[in-house]
């Protein structure tokens, strides 16, 4: 039992160092690359938590797929690295920040709806009974059932990441063409 307290909370130290270093960097295949750190620290919390499914379904389709993904857009997009420019916030209109305030809004109060519907739906595991057993098959039927709709408003989330990340670099490049 101390042994996995203590690899809980050194895979918990990890995953938010590598995710605060995801922030801290200026290099961006750096930030993904420790992203994927994160990701695998996570992946190792989910099998202390004796969640294999969701261990091996976080690196495949998250450490896996999407990180090779972001890695692949980063890499297009030829980002060395992070530009500071001075003035820049001065200048650009609050339209950007209004967004993000009311993104980080829709997003604390999405988080506060989640843990509180799984304390409600989690009453039932404290007394460490469980009413089905979790297969794959389980999994996948509640999955595109029960969870469609955040299912496939996550897919929209990344999509929406991966077209701004693209906007945002794509404004300098007729810039970076006329230089040559």
């Amino acid at each position: 039992m101390a042994v996995n307290l203590i690899a809980f909370y050194a895979l918990g130290a990890i995953a938010v160092a590598a995710t605060l270093l995801v922030i801290a960097q200026s290099n961006p295949i750096y930030s993904v690359l420790l992203l994927i750190a994160s990701f695998m620290a996570l992946a190792g919390l989910y099998v202390l938590l004796d969640a294999p499914f969701v261990a091996v379904t976080q690196i495949i389709v998250y450490a896996g797929a999407i990180m090779v993904l972001f890695l692949f857009v980063v890499m297009l997009l030829n980002v060395p690295r992070e530009e500071e420019v001075a003035g820049t916030f001065e200048h650009e209109s609050g339209n950007a920040r209004a967004l993000g305030t009311l993104l980080a809004i829709t997003m604390a109060v999405e988080l506060v709806w989640a843990l509180s519907s799984a304390s409600r739906a989690g009453a039932g595991f404290a007394a460490g009974t469980r009413e089905t057993e979790w297969t794959v098959r389980e999994i996948g039927r509640r999955l595109f059932t029960d969870y469609a709709f955040a299912f496939e408003a996550t897919s929209i989330l990344i999509l929406i990441a991966m077209i701004g990340a693209i906007a945002l670099a794509g404004r300098h490049l007729p810039e970076r063409a006329g230089s040559k």
